[in-house]
């Protein structure tokens, strides 16, 4: 009671506090400056006033120490929606559990649309928060398959700590390695928590050992199941040495008793364990540990958790989300060992100083930062999600997008669960939120929109968009329905970095590229439900690439004399190819010395370049990876112009192409696939027959894993050949490695088949 008052009578301190220090003009630093003068030199009450800006700040501290913004990634299938639908139960936000497949005709919270539920994937990443122990968590769950690997990225992006999942069967998977990657790239501190430990065959050591030969994880368990598979009854907690056990309904009464004599040993000696590995990486627990010490459960909490922000340990815990065993100790996990906003560093690009990096602080003090990462298209309209990294929104307030320099008004601000939404007044650094009317340029651009209150010119870096790997033709049946047809095409676009929709050139169709053949079936699919349009889909094609393997000179002159004023343009120069492992794909150097070709041209030159690199001439693809270098032509003082040289710069490339001994480049996916052993030798020469070249072979159990890279092209209709020619136990998963050059055989039959369509038209 007496917490509560103060409590309240903080806030109402913070609140005098704040409207004393609010500038009269609203984003104005000399107002700011203004009015903290006048606060400051208040002489009747400047003692006073000091005391409230420490209370504000205390509170604005505790506010984000108690606050944990983390994600849910993990290979397919491995139990993230389950884990998420636990936790929503058991901190309060849902009074009901419901299983992900909606056999119940509801299905779970986070997979809120139809299509989640009937296939039991997650293909959207979905936001949620909730109140546990007196901290606010907001939830990130993320889609496993690698289709969608974007929206992992994003979430990734925007988030202080993350929780892997791992099946205890299935142990690192294929996505697993992909999820921890981009966990990394992120630099994202981490728990592990291994799933599944109800189900049979069920060995959270052998995971364990998988996840620090694998994923390199220096990784040690904080809790030991107590019986596994069927006798799977509860978990010991290494740290303070009890057994926790799961009774009631739905698991939601934990009872703690004193660890089990049969697997005391096995305790001791993983905790044990537990302290070797993180005092490895912690000087202060190594100290404890060399002199021999007892070390009592809050320091070894306090080593953990310094180890787990510092990126340099994971701690491993163990369930089973399924059968509600498990999911608390996880949620204090998180509490305990993963950052709160104010201990990541997070840094921002000065655009007034040539991108200087400022590291932000967090605080609700400073100038309004906030990212928006995503991008939905709700019943209310727009709606674009926001980490906040300092500063506060209020809703009615005006922000700028920096990379635009526009000002938008905040006319709703709201923060989600699931589908659902509450409407707030404000929000502060450290919360993810979302805003309604506040447009972003398009899904690509926006990955790096930055939105501030106009004091400052900073944007946050960007993050990794994968290209796309395979396009389709789509076209509407119906000619009444191109309105939602282009409509949806929009939408999807602007929501989906990954997504691309063009136009071909020759055949005038709509092509619709993306990360994979389900990537696009669930575009068609929701273009069907969300949208009513019946699309017909062409064969799925592979996005070839071309480039150039030796340099070859050009010198072209384009001229023509019609009457009037005519075109005359000559571009002299070469082209050549990239280094391995450039950054750019195409490169533009104008060496020119002296006036030959006056400046005011050369735009026009690069553009013509361009141009003519989106298409080569073996089959019609993109052409990557070439320098163009222009150092020397020549022009005429009446009829050279801008179209002149642009022409010129195409025909240029157009007659050094073939010169330059041009290849195609295919994608090659890395496919990992598990059968059964008696079919290893089958599924081999299949591989070998797509021209797959085998990389990795293991045993797991009866199972054997096969790793490979094998051409997209080859990989068309694998899931059906791999369910025949394993009786329906193979599976497998693939993901975008590299465009690889084609083989020569190859290569003919493709350059063959493009002029024999060519030949058709």
């Amino acid at each position: 009671m007496a917490r509560s008052a103060r409590s309240s009578t903080t806030r109402l301190l913070y609140t005098l506090c704040s409207s004393s220090l609010r500038p009269q003009a609203q984003g104005s630093t000399a107002g700011l400056l203004a009015g903290s003068f006048q606060l400051r030199h208040f002489s009747a009450g400047s003692a006073a006033a000091l005391r409230l800006k420490e209370e504000k700040e205390a509170w604005w501290k505790e506010s984000l120490q108690k606050l944990r913004n983390i994600g849910i990634s993990a290979h397919i299938d491995s139990g993230k929606t389950t884990l998420t639908e636990r936790v929503l139960y058991y901190t309060g936000r849902i009074h009901e559990i419901h299983e992900v497949r909606g056999r119940d005709g509801v299905g779970a919270k986070m997979d809120s649309m139809d299509l989640e539920r009937e296939k039991g994937i997650t293909i959207q990443s979905a936001a949620t928060y909730c109140s546990w122990k007196d901290y606010q968590v907001n939830i990130i769950d993320t889609p496993g398959h690698v289709d969608f690997t974007i929206e992992v990225e994003r979430a990734l992006r925007v988030l202080d700590g993350a929780v892997l999942v791992l099946c205890s069967v299935g142990g690192v998977q294929s996505q697993s390695i992909t999820v921890d990657r981009q966990m990394r790239r992120y630099e994202v501190p981490r728990l592990a928590f291994i799933n599944k430990l109800d189900r049979m065959g069920a060995d959270p050591w052998k995971v364990l050992n998988q996840a620090r030969s694998k994923l390199r994880h220096h990784s040690a368990a904080v809790q030991v199941p107590i019986g596994l598979e069927d006798d799977f009854k509860g978990l010991v907690d290494l740290v303070n040495m009890k057994a926790h056990y799961f009774h009631g309904s739905s698991g939601e009464k934990i009872v703690i008793e004193d660890i089990p004599a049969d697997i005391e040993t096995l305790a001791l000696e993983k905790r044990r364990e537990l302290i070797e590995a993180v005092s490895e990486v912690d000087d202060k627990l190594a100290e404890a540990f060399l002199s021999d010490e007892p070390i009592p459960p809050i320091e070894l909490e306090g080593a953990i958790r310094r180890a787990t922000i510092a990126r340099k340990f994971v701690p491993v815990f163990m369930g089973s989300a399924f059968k509600n065993k498990g999911v608390q100790p996880l949620l204090d996990g998180v509490l305990s060992y993963l950052p709160c906003p104010t201990e990541v560093s997070n840094y921002a690009l000065d655009q007034t100083k040539n991108e200087e990096k400022v590291m932000l602080s967090g605080s609700p003090a400073g100038p309004l930062v906030a990212l928006a990462f995503k991008l939905e298209e709700g019943r209310f309209g727009q709606l674009t999600y926001l980490r906040i990294y300092e500063g506060v929104i209020k809703k009615g307030d005006f922000i700028v997008n920096v990379n635009t320099g526009k000002k938008v008004k905040v006319p709703r601000l709201v923060r989600m669960h699931s589908n659902e939404m509450e409407d707030i007044q404000q929000a502060h650094a450290g919360q993810i939120v979302a805003v309604f009317g506040v447009d972003c340029a398009s899904g690509i651009t926006c990955k790096r929109d930055t939105f501030t209150d106009g004091s400052v010119r900073y944007t946050m870096t960007s993050m990794s968009v994968p290209e796309p790997v395979m396009s389709l033709a789509v076209s509407a049946v119906s000619k009444d329905s191109g309105g939602n047809f282009s409509k949806a095409l929009n939408r999807f676009q602007k929501e989906d970095p990954t997504f691309r929709v063009g136009l071909d050139p020759e055949s005038g169709q709509t092509i619709i590229s993306g990360m994979g053949e389900l990537h696009l079936d669930i575009y068609v699919e929701r273009m069907r439900r969300e949208y009513k349009v019946d699309a017909t889909v062409g064969k799925p094609r592979v996005n070839f690439r071309e480039t150039i393997t030796q340099r070859a000179e050009f010198d072209y002159l384009h001229k023509k004399q019609s009457g009037g004023q005519g075109q005359y343009g000559r571009v002299i120069g070469y082209v050549e190819p990239l280094p391995p492992g450039s950054p750019t794909k195409f490169e533009f150097q104008n060496m020119l010395v002296g006036q030959a070709i006056p400046s005011n041209f050369v735009p026009a030159i690069e553009k013509g370049f361009k141009e003519a690199a989106n298409s080569g001439s073996l089959i019609g693809h993109p052409v990557e990876n070439i320098r163009i270098v222009l150092n020397d032509g020549a022009a005429h003082t009446v009829d050279s112009s801008e179209l002149a040289f642009k022409l010129a710069a195409i025909y240029a490339f157009r007659q050094c192409y073939a010169a330059a001994k041009p290849v195609i480049l295919e994608p090659v996916m890395l496919v990992e696939l598990k059968a059964p052993t008696e079919f290893q030798g089958t599924v081999t020469g299949d591989i070998n027959k797509r021209k797959g070249m085998i990389v990795g072979n293991d045993q797991e159990g009866d199972d054997c894993v096969i790793t490979a890279h094998v051409p997209l092209n080859n990989m068309f209709g694998y899931s059906t050949s791999l369910r025949s020619m394993t009786q329906g136990k193979g599976e497998f998963t693939m993901e975008y490695l590299q465009h690889a050059q084609v083989s020569q055989d190859v290569q003919m039959q493709l350059v063959n088949t493009y002029k024999a369509s060519k030949g058709v038209e």
